[in-house]
């Protein structure tokens, strides 16, 4: 009869550790999709402090440089492009289109030495840089996020638990568009 009592326990332990297996995985990959939700959302958030100062910075330098109005309506374009966005690839692409163009708005600005001792100007270009760090942090927290959670949906045993949750789809990275490496020109 002993026996038996020692082999139930031991099935009951295989048991439990399969269960307590099964549950981790399951909880796991959910705790990963949402360190990504959560990344990405204080990626958005820096980049809606960005898009909440530039009418600011584009109406300071408006008055020093208002020749370059094809600057200001593409900024004021890619800014409502990025306002207008619904999916994380297209709010990716129009913040890489708003990062250039912001390269451009301070270099017209160089231009301009009454612009440059502007105090209005020299706050909101320190707000911007600040706010162009904190991107930077984010969007490589993000893809932090994004690569621990691929790589684990990529696994034998995480393929699993993501496939019975149902979010097994790999995550976009949050790339530097070719273009926004080129320095860009400013011609007068």
């Amino acid at each position: 009869m002993k026996p038996v009592w020692v082999i139930l326990i031991v099935i009951g332990l295989i048991v439990l550790m399969l269960g307590g297996w099964l549950i981790g995985g399951l909880n796991r990959v959910v705790i990963l999709d949402e360190s990504v939700d959560a990344a990405w959302s204080q990626v958005e958030n820096q980049l809606q402090r960005r898009n909440d100062l530039i009418p600011n910075l584009v109406s300071t330098v408006k008055g020093y440089a208002a020749h370059e109005k094809g600057l200001f309506t593409e900024v004021t374009r890619l800014r409502s492009q990025w306002a207008g966005a619904d999916t994380r690839g297209s709010k990716m692409k129009a913040a890489e289109g708003m990062g250039g163009m912001l390269s451009r708005l301070l270099l017209v600005a160089e231009n301009y030495p009454q612009l440059k001792a502007n105090q209005n100007f020299l706050s909101l270009q320190a707000q911007l840089e600040g706010t162009e760090n904190r991107i930077a942090v984010e969007r490589n927290r993000y893809n932090r996020a994004v690569q621990t959670y691929n790589s684990y949906i990529r696994t034998i045993a995480g393929s699993i638990f993501a496939t019975l949750r149902g979010i097994n789809s790999p995550e976009e990275y949050f790339e530097v568009d070719a273009a926004a490496k080129a320095v860009p020109k400013v011609g007068f």
